[in-house]
Order: C-alpha cells, then sequence, then structure tokens
C-alpha cells in the first residue's frame, strides 16, 4: 500500500530531480559542489559555569570551523547545493527559513519531504531568488533541536549591493543552561501558555556579549538575525551612528535612522553602521526591552579612520517580489487566540504534551502524520489579503513560509515595512497582509515563538 511516508518520499525525489534540472540548466551542465552540513553533538563553553556537553550543531567538514553552524554564503540567482548528514539520534531536516523556494525544498516532515533518519541523508539544490540575510534551522522537534543549537546565518550575495569596508554577522539566541553549563527543562508549560519560556544565557554568535573589530570610520554592514526560540529584541546602538537599510531579507526604499526597533524570532535586520572615528573606541548593539537594558555585542573601532560617511552607501537594489493586485485580491480572516487544552497528536517530530493556542480555532503542532485541513486553498498567480487579527495579550512573530507578504494597514503601526515573510503581530493587533501566490505547494503558517508553535499556533496555505 502507498502510505503517506512513501508518497512523501517519492514527491521530495521528483522534486530533487525537477530542481536539479533547473540547476543543471541554469549552469549550463555544472552542478555545484554541495555544502556538507552533518547534525551531530558537540561541546560548548557558552556559560560561564562549565562546558555544555551534547549541543547540536551543523558541521561543514572545516577543521577550522568552530562548534557554532557555518554562515552559509550564497549567489543571488545561482544555484546552492547542501547535503544533510544525520548524526542525530533522532529524526531531522532543514527550513531555509525565508527563501522563496521549490516547496520539495523546504524541509518540513510530514508537508514537503520525509523524515531524515539517524545515519540518513537528503541533498538539498535550490537557487535563492532574492538577495539579503536569511537563516536556516531544523522543521522537526524544533524547540529541543533549535534550543540546543540548530539554528545557523544565510546571506545572500548581491554583486550589484553597494560595498562597505567590513561585515558582521550576529545570530542571537538564548540557551536554557543551569549554573554548571548543563541543559535544563527546555520550556515551563505556564510560560508556553503565555509569552514563552526564556533561555537563562543570552549569546551573540555563541559568546556573551562579544566584542568585533572594524575600521576606525569605516562603514561596516551588520547582519542580525534572531534565531531564538522565544525572545523578542528591541535593539539600539550606542556609540556610533546607524541606518537600517534592510527588514527580514527585502531591503528598505529609504534608509532610516536606528533609534529602537523591534526584532522578534524568526526576524532579520540589517544595519549600515558607521564607525567611531578613534582607535579604541566602541559602540555597542543593546537589547532596551524591559527595564533591564543589556549589551548584546560590541563593535571596536581599529585603526586610522576612513572618515566614511553614512550618506555615502546608497540604497540596496530590491527583490523581484511581486506586488499584489488589491482590486482583485481575494480577503481571508485570519484569527490568532488561545485555545481549550487538550492532547496533542503523537509526532515523530516531537510533541510538547499541550495545547493552548490556535489558528482560525484550530490548533495543530505542524507536523503531524495527517495535517488538518490548509486555511485556505490559494490559485496560483492571484492575489490575495491576509485579514490577520491578534486575539491574545502576547506577541506573536507570525512567519510564513514560501511567499512574502506586504503589511499594508495595521492599527497598532504607523512605520510599514517592505516586503516580508515575518510579522511580529502585537496584542490586539489587527492587520493587512498582502501577496501573490505565486510559489505553489504547502506552505506552513506559524508562530515562530516555537512553544507556541508546538502547542497549537500553525497552519498551511495550499497553492496550486
Amino acid at each position: 500500500m502507498l502510505n503517506r511516508r512513501m508518497f512523501l518520499q517519492g514527491s521530495a525525489a521528483l522534486g530533487g530531480a525537477f530542481t536539479l534540472g533547473a540547476g543543471l540548466a541554469a549552469r549550463a551542465g555544472a552542478a555545484p559542489d554541495p555544502q556538507i552540513l552533518t547534525a551531530r553533538f558537540a561541546e560548548a563553553q557558552i556559560a560561564a559555569g562549565g562546558v555544555t556537553p551534547r549541543v547540536m550543531t551543523y558541521d561543514p567538514g572545516d577543521p577550522a570551523s568552530t562548534a557554532m553552524p557555518p554562515v552559509l554564503r550564497m549567489r543571488k540567482g545561482e544555484p546552492f547545493a547542501a547535503r544533510l548528514v544525520n548524526r542525530l539520534d533522532e529524526p531531522t531536516t532543514v527550513h531555509w527559513h525565508g527563501l522563496r523556494i521549490a516547496n520539495a525544498m523546504d524541509g518540513v516532515p510530514e508537508m514537503t519531504q520525509p523524515y531524515v533518519y539517524p545515519g540518513d541523508g537528503f541533498d538539498y539544490l535550490f537557487t535563492p531568488p532574492d538577495a539579503g540575510t536569511f537563516w536556516y534551522h531544523p522543521h522537526c522537534n524544533t524547540l529541543m533541536q533549535m534550543g540546543s543549537g540548530l539554528t545557523g546565518v544565510i546571506v545572500v550575495e548581491n554583486p550589484e549591493d553597494p560595498s562597505f569596508d567590513s561585515e558582521i554577522v550576529l545570530n542571537l539566541r538564548d540557551w536554557r543552561l543551569g549554573a554548571s553549563g548543563e541543559f535544563i527543562a527546555p520550556f515551563k508549560p505556564r510560560d508556553a501558555a503565555r509569552g514563552g519560556t526564556y533561555g537563562t544565557v543570552r549569546t551573540a554568535n555563541w559568546q556573551r556579549e562579544p566584542v568585533y573589530d572594524a575600521p576606525a570610520g569605516g562603514l561596516v554592514r551588520v547582519r542580525i538575525a534572531a534565531t531564538d526560540v522565544t525572545r523578542i529584541y528591541t535593539i539600539g546602538l550606542e556609540g556610533a551612528e546607524a541606518r537600517v537599510i534592510a527588514l527580514d531579507g527585502n531591503p528598505v526604499e529609504i534608509p532610516f535612522a536606528l533609534d529602537r526597533l523591534d526584532l522578534g524570532p524568526g526576524q532579520r535586520v540589517d544595519l549600515a553602521v558607521r564607525m567611531p572615528q578613534s582607535e579604541g573606541q566602541h559602540a555597542r548593539l543593546g537589547n532596551f526591552r524591559g527595564s533591564s537594558p543589556w549589551t548584546i555585542a560590541a563593535f571596536r573601532a581599529v585603526g586610522t579612520s576612513l572618515k566614511r560617511e553614512l550618506g555615502d552607501i546608497a540604497p540596496l537594489p530590491p527583490n523581484p517580489v511581486a506586488e499584489a493586485d488589491i482590486s482583485t485580491a481575494k480577503r481571508i480572516p485570519i484569527d490568532l487566540t488561545a485555545t481549550a487544552e487538550h492532547e496533542p497528536a503523537a509526532s515523530i517530530c516531537g510533541s510538547l504534551g499541550y495545547t493552548f493556542w490556535a489558528i482560525n480555532k484550530v490548533p495543530w503542532p505542524g507536523d503531524t502524520p495527517d495535517p488538518v485541513a490548509p486555511i485556505e486553498e490559494l490559485k496560483f498567480g492571484k492575489s490575495y489579503v491576509l485579514e490577520i487579527a491578534n486575539r491574545t495579550p502576547h506577541a506573536h512573530p507570525i512567519h510564513l513560509h514560501g511567499l512574502s507578504f506586504r503589511i499594508l494597514a495595521s492599527n497598532r503601526r504607523s512605520v510599514l515595512p517592505p516586503p516580508t515573510d515575518t510579522i511580529l503581530l502585537l496584542p490586539d493587533e489587527q492587520a493587512q497582509l498582502a501577496l501573490v501566490a505565486d510559489n505553489p505547494g504547502d506552505w506552513v503558517f506559524h508562530c515562530h515563538i516555537i512553544e507556541h508553535q508546538k502547542t497549537g499556533m500553525s497552519a498551511y496555505f495550499r497553492v496550486a
């Protein structure tokens, strides 16, 4: 009998073959060498009190690499290949967060590909259509695997981007560790039913308050990805000028000065930073959310001043995101709510054992063998407006796979970002999200506070 897993394996193989053919055509018969990503256990010095055993990482096969997953570099419009090798003791996958790629490459088990079991592998091959800052992570047992280290940053380069004097990439995330560095319980149920469970050790690139050198008086592109499973940041910079040049991978039309910027799990921001003029001076990137601000990372000026100005940098060229035709767009209501607790369905990809949240009154953990019906079946090439309402007293960073949307209006914000894949929906916020259904497949739509995702705030759209 043909079961769902067999069907998914066959579909993934066909999708991989189709993508492979497209990649070969794009490179005139030359497939790119795959980036090896070995999911494995490691040790790392993260907490002050001791080494943390059994962190999870993606080993790129480079002897000089650190324990942290590598920054993956791609080029807009050029094929990229990766081979996942699973050396963990449980199934896993890789999801390419924010990349508008073929559905078979999206990395969601039971939805777009089979599980990658221990000892097995999976080949990903796709061509990123957009330049910018993105990231990658598993979509299986996500709270445990991401919380244990499996989050890495993606940089998709565009040769038409303006040049900077330096680049700093920051992967922001917490860890739930005890005083000696050991892992502690990944979540508390009462917190999962609220804003989520925070980590005990806050890091940038797996370090506490790291310091990075950059040319004095130079212009630095700082790429920031919030890969934490819970924390919402309010970032700001002290000791230097900075402008926001891109949000969630898409350039802003007119760069604006960084004051305080909210950044939820799954979101990214690119900054143009003008370093202090004198050697040894520091600029400090901080989190100003809550009553006790703290330093995320510092940038130290080195060398003779380059005497650059922020006005020297032209706006980034836009990505080719289709604009919705609002006059013909179908409107789809979406409500984010709490839900009555009940026992969730079993899943190879892990269950938290609770249900607290729902989308349109339907709770779904997001990776069960028999998914719920899609929110809506979207017609390929047609325009839609998602009328989304947060009916809860908590913020939810809502992420859509495979598609980009534009925020048309909101009752809680006056400044609207460029096209995006994630909206940090504030308590009681109502917003209109416009998109073109231009990528066929089943696309997951979920809260990126992973406790919320795994306790019901997950759904999907079908584009056909």
